[in-house]
């Protein structure tokens, strides 16, 4: 049986989907690549995601994995080695990066958006409307300056005095997961030519060989790949079996068939209709039939995602 394909549904200025594509880089994986808008409307998408806007989105046959930390989990099981986690509990890996990343983010934008100046109308509106809640155009963003470069400059702080010893990485002398989640928020403020100015701002000369190591993990082997071709590729295979369980009632009530909604509950707070499958320690999995592809199974992390009865 030949390996399942390996789909991308990202665009080249995703931090998150930057994370992603590190991870396919450091197992030397090869994938297929979907660009998509950097906002809605993403009609080629919609049939696969169920209306799911966040990106990156990956996709292996008829499996949706919605979030990165969803999506890290299953390239782990699909290519053990090397593993995304040397030295490290999977799960308190993925707990540490998932509390790095939600309590930095707005702070990150803020020293990202002091530099870079205002982005394009458009994209301000679809963010502050549909996405953060938040208006991070630089006149909004500019009188909270001062507080959201403290609060980076002492996470990167934190960062350096954990390399101090000469590490190669975080966890020793092989790349993982901690280190991708703290590199792509400093790929998005330094990015654009804005390198120069973010290093003096918050001190990153010593951190520089290790953003090297990092990037130089490259990519791994992508290959383009139009959206069309994506959703056959739904449409022809059929979602990976998964053992139905509730593994919480107390906290879900639905069963294993029950009509549900998922939703993010920080950002982009859009509810994905399906029928549950599985809600287990790290993931909820719920089915999807689509009348485009067929059957559809979409996997999210628990952390993050509430699910309600539809």
């Amino acid at each position: 049986m030949s390996a399942p394909q390996i789909i991308l549904h990202h665009y080249a200025f995703s931090p998150y989907a930057e994370k992603v594509r590190l991870a396919l880089g450091l197992k030397g994986l090869a994938w297929h690549s979907v660009d998509v808008a950097m906002m809605p409307p993403r009609p080629l998408l919609d049939p696969l995601s169920g209306g799911y806007r966040r990106i990156p989105v990956l996709q292996v046959g008829a499996d949706i994995y919605c979030d990165t930390h969803a999506i890290l989990p299953a390239l782990e099981r699909l290519a053990p080695e090397p593993s995304l986690y040397p030295g490290l509990v999977a799960p308190l890996a993925e707990g540490l990066t998932y509390g790095l990343e939600r309590d930095l983010w707005l702070a990150v934008i803020g020293v990202t958006v002091h530099f870079a100046g205002d982005l394009p109308e458009a994209f301000l509106r679809d963010r502050k409307d549909d996405y953060l809640y938040v208006d991070i155009s630089h006149g909004a963003m500019e009188p909270d300056f001062a507080r959201n470069a403290q609060r980076v400059a002492a996470w990167t702080a934190w960062l350096t005095q954990a390399l101090a010893d000469g590490r190669p990485f975080l966890a020793g002398d092989r790349a993982g997961v901690v280190d991708l989640a703290h590199y792509h928020l400093l790929w998005l403020m330094r990015g654009g030519g804005r390198a120069g100015s973010v290093d003096r701002l918050l001190g990153l000369a010593p951190l520089h060989g290790w953003i090297e190591r990092v990037a130089a993990l490259g990519h791994g082997r992508p290959q383009e790949m139009a959206a069309e071709a994506a959703l056959e590729a739904a449409r022809t295979a059929e979602p990976a079996p998964v053992e139905a369980a509730n593994a919480v009632p107390d906290l879900v009530a639905a069963a294993p068939g029950d009509a549900v909604t998922v939703t993010p509950d920080d950002f982009a707070r859009v509810p994905v209709d399906g029928r549950l499958v599985a809600v287990e320690a790290g993931r909820i999995v719920i089915r999807r039939d689509d009348p485009q592809v067929g059957a559809l199974h979409l996997h999210f992390p628990r952390a993050g995602f509430t699910v309600a009865r539809g």
